[in-house]
């Protein structure tokens, strides 16, 4: 039925454009006519449409929250302040590499243990799957770092604030990246703060605040960035943290995704950190976790094992040798949550 009425308001449209005769029997055609009714005429009988399809209906957007820039910070300092220990049991994820290098190399994931405490204590152990003996073992007290790797059956020790790229990006994880990430910087009060709004991915409604903290430039008189902070406007959570290194460049890339509730606290289930001048990005899934319990000074310690290859860097060139004989061991896999 459909078909058959086309084709009459087909024939129709064709009709109606009459051929007039002029005096000079010359035709003259109506072609405005003819368009416009021939077109209105497949339109209404349903030949312009090939296909139909049917279109869910989109979940309905998540309402915004509003805040201003004071109470960001005092949100932002609330929860900086509130964190002082944290024992967790994690998956890690390492990938090396990357536009400095010019190649990019995903290792597996691995299973094992964060602990930090403030202001400066953090031990950090990953472990093989299935058999459960160590990867690496790291700490660092703030001043120092120490990583034992015993594939390598090396005892690595530095300045924590050490930055010298290595030729593996690997090589480049350092225990005090994590505890920057982990434990939040607050921000005084004499900070010179802006706030903004970024728009989400594709052009989506505004869905962030950002606080752009600024700070004298040690080599000029001028003011330079040093961190931006992200607040999610669907919960107003943080959700990334960028901190600025001097003249700009970026030194970290912290994301923080899936907010849960641990004891009395609230802390993210998922910490994405990277690096770009270290050349790396290193994924955390806190699997369980115990915030602002006691942890035990001895957790933080990691002594050289005898027979290990000692590795000193940032001290005027690297050195290497043995550890003494009757040197206590380390690298065990304690401790656990």
């Amino acid at each position: 039925m459909k078909s058959s009425a086309c084709r009459v308001s087909l024939t129709t449209g064709r009709r109606i454009a009459k051929l007039e005769r002029s005096v000079n029997g010359g035709i003259k055609i109506r072609l405005a006519e003819l368009v416009s009714l021939a077109a209105a005429a497949a339109f209404l009988c349903g030949c312009a449409a090939s296909h139909k399809t049917a279109v869910k209906p989109s979940e309905a957007p998540v309402p915004l929250q509003t805040a201003t820039k004071a109470e960001l910070l005092a949100e932002y300092n609330r929860q900086a302040e509130a964190i002082t220990s944290i024992n967790a049991g994690v998956t890690m994820k390492l990938t090396a590499g990357g536009a400095y290098t010019g190649f990019i190399q995903k290792y597996h994931e691995v299973k094992g243990f964060i602990l930090a405490e403030k202001p400066k204590e953090i031990r950090v152990i990953g472990q093989a799957p299935v058999v459960g003996a160590n990867i690496f073992d790291m700490t660092s007290d703030g001043e120092t770092f120490h990583i034992l790797i015993p594939s390598k059956n090396e005892f690595i020790t530095g300045p924590a604030n050490l930055e010298r790229p290595a030729a593996k990006p690997i090589e480049n994880l350092r225990p005090q990246h994590l505890l920057d990430a982990i434990f939040w910087r607050p921000i005084p009060a004499e900070a010179h703060v802006l706030i903004e709004e970024a728009e989400g991915i594709n052009g989506m409604a505004l869905r962030y605040y950002v606080l752009t903290v600024a700070r004298p430039a040690k080599s000029s008189g001028d003011w330079e960035i040093s961190s931006r902070i992200w607040f999610d406007r669907a919960d107003l959570t943080v959700s990334r943290i960028e901190t600025y290194e001097a003249a700009g460049a970026l030194g970290s890339d912290a994301r923080y995704a899936h907010w849960d509730t641990f004891g009395e606290r609230k802390y993210p289930r998922e910490i994405s950190l990277e690096r770009p001048v270290s050349d790396y990005q290193l994924e955390i899934t806190i699997q369980k976790a115990a915030l602002d319990e006691p942890i035990a000074a001895s957790h933080f310690v990691l002594e050289q094992p005898p027979g290990t290859k000692l590795v000193r860097e940032g001290e005027g060139g690297d050195t290497s040798g043995e550890t003494p004989a009757g040197a206590a061991p380390g690298g065990k896999r304690e401790p656990q949550p």
